[in-house]
């Protein structure tokens, strides 16, 4: 790999479902040149259910909890909800060879870091064999596990999954993890770990830094644009 190999530690940052989803992609559209890659830890403002972008709307409001935000993600996958998870968006530039690489590889590789990082503090986890995945997948993301999401053995409860989305700027990981699972695990630790198996898993160099300098008329159209019904109804 050539180039520049930082990835950036963005500060945590708690947000309604339209500003967070659009803070995502904004860097998958805007990460600073001078960067490999990013990775964030976010919060949820109120009660928060995030629906792929290919799924209906209606099939989404279903599953959704009375009262809660829904916001159709920029990224695939099945509906979730994060009244219980540790949310977080890895983007990775179209110059690193992860970008080049078929959606599973890239999916198994994330999710092989967040094994070893779950490993280090004695959690029993794997990746979901395609052999034992249902068909069709779940609607709902922690339904039941699909390949290669993570799972807590010998249990083979799903503790977590991505959404992806690839265009010409990068590869957008937008990942959830089940935190019922893991009562005791160190959250404080985990918030350090994760992101340093990130960085050893892709040859990249943490170093954490603020978010970019980016428009904030630009950020408020994409927060505006996630908010609306023309966005969340398309399906």
């Amino acid at each position: 790999m050539s180039g520049n190999s930082r990835m950036l530690l963005l500060p945590d940052r708690t947000g309604g479902a339209a500003e967070n989803m659009a803070v995502d992609f904004l860097l998958l559209q805007r990460l600073p040149a001078e960067a490999m890659a990013c990775v964030r830890h976010y919060q949820w403002r109120r009660p928060a259910f995030t629906f792929g972008y290919s799924q209906k709307f209606a099939d989404a409001a279903r599953a959704a909890s009375p009262g809660a935000e829904l916001c159709r993600r920029p990224s695939g996958g099945g509906v979730v909800d994060h009244a219980g998870d540790w949310t977080y968006a890895f983007v990775i530039g179209r110059r690193h060879e992860l970008w080049k690489v078929p959606a599973p590889q890239s999916y198994r590789a994330l999710h092989q870091a967040l094994c070893d990082t779950l490993a280090a503090q004695g959690v029993a986890a794997g990746l979901q064999k395609a052999e034992d995945a249902l068909d069709p997948p779940a609607g709902v993301c922690f339904a039941r596990a699909e390949p290669d999401d993570v799972i807590l053995l010998p249990s083979k409860v799903k503790l977590a999954g991505a959404a992806l989305k690839r265009n010409k700027h990068g590869l957008l990981f937008q990942g959830s993890i089940d935190r019922r699972p893991l009562a005791g695990l160190d959250w404080d630790r985990f918030a350090v770990d994760f992101p340093r198996a990130l960085a050893a898993a892709f040859s990249l160099k943490a170093e954490e830094t603020g978010f970019p300098d980016w428009d904030p008329e630009e950020e408020s159209a994409l927060i505006d644009q996630f908010a609306s019904e023309e966005w969340n109804r398309r399906r």
